[in-house]
């Protein structure tokens, strides 16, 4: 079993939060995707710093496998960063607040609002800024272990966080674990 999400349904899903205070709309949105894919979304929060790109946030992992990620992501104090360039395709979902982004070659800004979706093709980058606050949902599908090194290299070659660093490899991991349990790579 390869891929199971589809990023029109997780869109829709994604636009049920918008509005709801961010407690709230964590609950409704990870009980929303529980119901749509029974049995491949974890919806506990277990928050988790990430520092990748030059950008700082927090993840809160809901499914992980081979072939694809989801989680929330977001900050309440605003970040700013370079995406990283992938091998997979990344969808944002944004339900709170804002995110700025220019692709490479571009001179002007898109601004994504609550309820608008931004999309980062393979092997494209941006910049990306959220100025003051946002929560978004993100899929991410396609090798996804080819997205650790940028994912995780700040927090290895900068902030030195070595508690951070095995949280995020034992979420991720025990994600994995269990999906490939279930036949899903």
């Amino acid at each position: 079993m390869g891929t199971v999400f589809d990023p029109d349904r997780l869109h829709e899903i994604a636009q049920k939060g918008v509005g709801l205070a961010h407690d709230e709309m964590f609950r409704v949105v990870g009980q929303e995707l529980v119901e749509a894919y029974p049995g491949h979304v974890r919806p506990e929060l277990d928050w988790i710093v990430n520092n990748a790109g030059g950008a700082m946030g927090q993840i809160a992992l809901l499914h992980a496998s081979l072939s694809e990620y989801l989680l929330f992501f977001g900050t309440p104090i605003g970040t700013e960063g370079h995406s990283g360039r992938y091998a997979t395709e990344v969808y944002d979902f944004v339900m709170a607040g804002e995110m700025w982004c220019y692709h490479e070659g571009e001179t002007e800004r898109s601004v994504y609002r609550p309820g608008d979706a931004a999309y980062l093709g393979r092997s494209v980058i941006k910049g990306y800024r959220i100025p003051d606050f946002s929560w978004m949902l993100e899929y991410a599908r396609g090798p996804i272990p080819t997205m650790l090194p940028f994912g995780l290299a700040d927090t290895i070659t900068s902030t030195l966080d070595a508690r951070t660093l095995g949280r995020t490899l034992w979420s991720y991991g025990t994600k994995v674990v269990g999906a490939l349990a279930r036949g899903k790579i």
